[in-house]
Formats: structure tokens, sequence, C-alpha cells
């Protein structure tokens, strides 16, 4: 009795019909989103002269000159210290309030909580410049123009991000929590030993889009300081591009100089990024 041969299979492909189109509708978004900075680079190592010739993408003469002349003209070190220290502890505060918000909405009850909820959501409906003169008058008040802590404080209290971890918080197992109280855990100890631990998603995504909104804030900065020892990267570099006035390859280095941190930050930080969308339940909305 002859053994039947075994019947060889074909290979399956890895690559799916769908997947290939996807991959080819995600490269070309993103060539559409890298063209301006790849714009912007080049422009930047074009001479003057060249940057309001004929559009063209590569250079002809390359040239760092423009990005020279921007660092001769700014205090770029100094400007880089400012912006990391006010966007540092307005990510290290917003963190703390916005977490001890959110778990208080979610998980305390107590009078006037829906009053108090609904004014606090009523802060996304106000444009920080709407805001900028009563603040203002608030820290000139407090003596605290031309200081670190009056660019600070005024940024710690965004209702978005109050939200979004008011709703990451509402999406935990209460079982958890009620374990804890059994075992005679208090309060403030479940939320730093046990909440917290487990909400390490959303607060990187909290942390990095605040992050990134306090390092790219430019009016408030403006308004409150007139130092220019204690100027933000935003604010330093539009001086020095007023100095210039209209020259295409100095505006695009001044803007690349004060972008890169935050491309940084995304480059190295977006799966964190998209773990804390996608834990938040707002992927959706």
């Amino acid at each position: 009795m002859t053994t039947p041969s075994p019947t060889l299979r074909k290979p399956r492909s890895s690559w799916t019909p769908a997947q290939i189109a996807l991959t080819v509708v995600a490269l070309a978004l993103s060539v559409i989103w890298m063209a301006p900075l790849v714009w912007a680079l080049s422009t930047s190592l074009k001479t003057p002269a060249e940057s309001v010739a004929s559009p063209h993408w590569i250079p002809k003469d390359f040239t760092l000159d423009s990005w020279r002349k921007v660092f001769e003209a700014g205090n770029i070190p100094n400007w880089f210290v400012n912006s990391l220290v006010v966007s540092v502890c307005v990510t290290f505060i917003v963190l703390l309030v916005a977490s001890l918000a959110g778990y208080g909405f979610a998980r305390t009850e107590f009078r006037g909580k829906s009053v108090l909820m609904a004014v606090t959501m009523a802060g996304l409906m106000f444009s920080p410049a709407i805001l900028g003169v009563p603040l203002f008058t608030t820290v000139q008040s407090l003596g605290m123009v031309d200081t670190y802590w009056g660019m600070i404080l005024p940024q710690c209290a965004p209702a978005a991000m109050v939200y979004i971890l008011y709703k990451f918080f509402q999406s935990l197992p209460r079982e958890l929590e009620e374990a804890a109280f059994i075992d005679g855990a208090g309060r403030w100890r479940i939320f730093f030993t046990l909440v917290l631990p487990l909400s390490k998603p959303p607060l990187s995504a909290v942390g990095i889009f605040t992050f990134i909104a306090s390092w790219n804030n430019f009016l408030w900065p403006y308004m409150v300081t007139n130092n220019p020892d204690l100027m933000t990267m935003p604010n330093g570099i539009a001086t020095v591009q007023n100095a210039f006035g209209i020259v295409w390859p100095q505006l695009m280095a001044g803007g690349l100089i004060a972008g890169l941190p935050l491309i940084v930050v995304f480059v190295f930080f977006q799966s964190q990024i998209v773990r804390g969308v996608a834990h938040t339940g707002l992927a959706g909305q």
C-alpha cells in the first residue's frame, strides 16, 4: 500500500489587498503632511534671493547662513531653558490638578457636583484670548508680571484635560476600589497607590498634550513678560523674525528651531499618545 504524498500548501501571502491599500494611503498622507516641513527645511538652506525665485525643492547653493543669523540675533539657549522650565512646571501641575479633579468628579458624590462639573466644562467654550485681560489684571495685582509663576499658573487649569481623565476614571472597575476599602485603605491611598498606576496611558497623553500646548503658547507669555531674559522660545523667535522682516530663509529657520523639540517629543512618545486617547474613550468621539 502506497503512502499518499502530503499535499503542498501554497504559502499564504503576508500582505492582503486591504493592507496594501491602507499602506499606500498612509504613505500618501505621510508625504502630504511632511511636505511643509521639508519645504521649510529646504527654504532655510537657500539664499534670500533663491528663496523668492521660482519654486524648487532642492537648493542650488546650500548655505547655513540663515541658521547662523538666527542664533546670532537671539539668545536661543536661554529661551530654550525658559520654555522648558515653564512647560515642565505647567505639565506637572496640570497632571496633579486634572487627575484630582477628574477622580473627584468620577468617584465622589457631593452637593453641587453637577453644577461644578457644568462650570468646569463651560471652560471649553471660551477662547484663551477672551480670558487674557482678566488674567493679566489678576497676575498684575499679585505682583507676578515678569516672573515664571506669572507665565505658569494661568495655564494650569485646562478643562479639556479634566474631562479626559474624568472619562477614564469612570471606566475603571469600582470593584478594585471597593476591595481596597475593605482592606482598610483610605480614599487618598487608593488614589495614589491604585488609581494612578492604572492611569499611565491617559496621564501620558495628557502630559504630552499639555507640554506641547504650553511650549507653543505665544499669546500669554507675550502679554505677561517684557523681560527679554524671560522670553520663551516662540516669543524669542518672533522677536528675531520681526528684526529680519520678510526674509524667508531666516523665518523658516526660526520656525524649525521653535518646533524641533515638539517634533522630537512626538516621534518618541507617539505610541503613548495613541494608547492614551484609546484608553480615555475619546477615540470615537
